[in-house]
């Protein structure tokens, strides 16, 4: 009897760790001391950029927050933002004599460090940090770009608030007047990225493997702050929930499609296996958003719904989906960005 109440109490405290672990609380904080964020102050928290529209200069602290929000094109529905920026500019508190940035960045969340890039000319994104979190079930990733230095590994278990890098300003396009953080919170789209960037962009080495941004899909992390002060218990796949489809394709099955594996939440309650395809929601930013089984035989990917627009939707999708109103269509890029799903089928 002893032997059997061990058992039993033993497996009864590894279903609690289990379901403990499966529902963690996504608790989060600032990457900087900046915390102008919560006091609605967007020209102190955002870092500004530098736009020339038509020949008129301006700093606009609109363009370091998350979404379409740069690179202005004039059409006939009027003025539309087409170069979506993934993440967040964290702008500086503090500089030293010289006007260089001072701010400490910290981890946003408990996690390990499995990714550094410590040379600037590598990544548009500069000396960045990748972070990996697990909630839930599943691991999504915070990044850290435009650092000046480094302080953890690859391997190292961090803890939410831990100092792991200097703000700077490495990366293209940046100064010392415009240093700032730029965050992002991400999914990933696939573990065979490599094999995939290899075969589509053989003259473009990739030098930080699977956390290479073309691999990480952000969502808007800023909202998801805000958003967990009012809900302290909100998930990231319940803040998903509210996100807009903007646009589906649907993909033939593939034993090397992994989405669905990496978010099992994308999945519909009455999935069945035995369907022909998938059929995967996106937001407009590209970030996934739910997975569907589907009737329609297809051999590619093959866009089956998209808002409708009079705007070309190469403006409104950074370029994945072309035409407008019911003539939509991926671009080259847009059915490479796709195959990334399946490859290498």
């Amino acid at each position: 009897m002893k032997i059997r109440f061990a058992t039993a109490f033993l497996a009864f405290l590894l279903v609690c760790f289990t379901m403990t672990a499966q529902n963690q609380i996504v608790d989060l904080v600032l990457p900087t001391d900046n915390n102008a964020l919560f006091s609605g102050d967007g020209p102190a928290f955002y870092q500004y950029i530098e736009r020339n529209y038509k020949g008129v200069k301006s700093t606009p602290w609109e363009g370091g927050q998350y979404g379409f929000v740069r690179d202005p094109i004039a059409t006939s529905a009027g003025i539309v933002y087409s170069r979506f920026h993934e993440g967040i500019d964290i702008r500086a508190l503090r500089r030293d004599a010289h006007g260089e940035p001072l701010d400490e960045v910290h981890a946003i969340a408990d996690g390990k460090v499995v990714h550094t890039n410590l040379v600037p000319g590598c990544s548009n994104y500069g000396k960045y940090i990748v972070i990996e979190h697990r909630w839930d079930g599943s691991s999504y990733y915070s990044l850290y770009g435009h650092l000046s230095s480094i302080a953890v590994q690859p391997g190292d278990t961090v803890k939410r608030g831990q100092p792991i890098a200097v703000m700077g300003y490495t990366g293209a396009g940046l100064n010392q007047e415009r240093a700032h953080l730029h965050l992002e919170l991400n999914l990933m789209l696939s573990q065979r990225f490599d094999a995939w960037y290899n075969a589509f962009f053989k003259n473009d080495p990739n030098h930080n493997g699977i956390y290479n941004g073309m691999n990480l899909a952000g969502l808007d992390i800023a909202r998801f702050y805000l958003a967990l002060r009012k809900n302290p218990s909100l998930t990231i796949p319940g803040f998903l929930g509210t996100e807009e489809t903007f646009y589906k394709v649907t993909l033939p099955k593939s034993r090397y499609f992994e989405l669905q594996k990496l978010y099992p939440w994308m999945l519909t309650a009455a999935t069945r296996n035995d369907k022909s395809s998938w059929e995967i929601s996106f937001a407009r930013s590209g970030l996934p958003l739910k997975i569907e089984p589907s009737d329609k035989h297809v051999t590619q990917p093959e866009v089956s719904y998209v808002k409708k627009s009079s705007i070309d939707y190469s403006h409104l999708t950074h370029d994945v989906i072309s035409g407008s109103g019911a003539n939509a269509h991926f671009t080259d890029y847009g059915r490479q960005s796709m195959r990334l799903l399946i490859y290498p089928d």
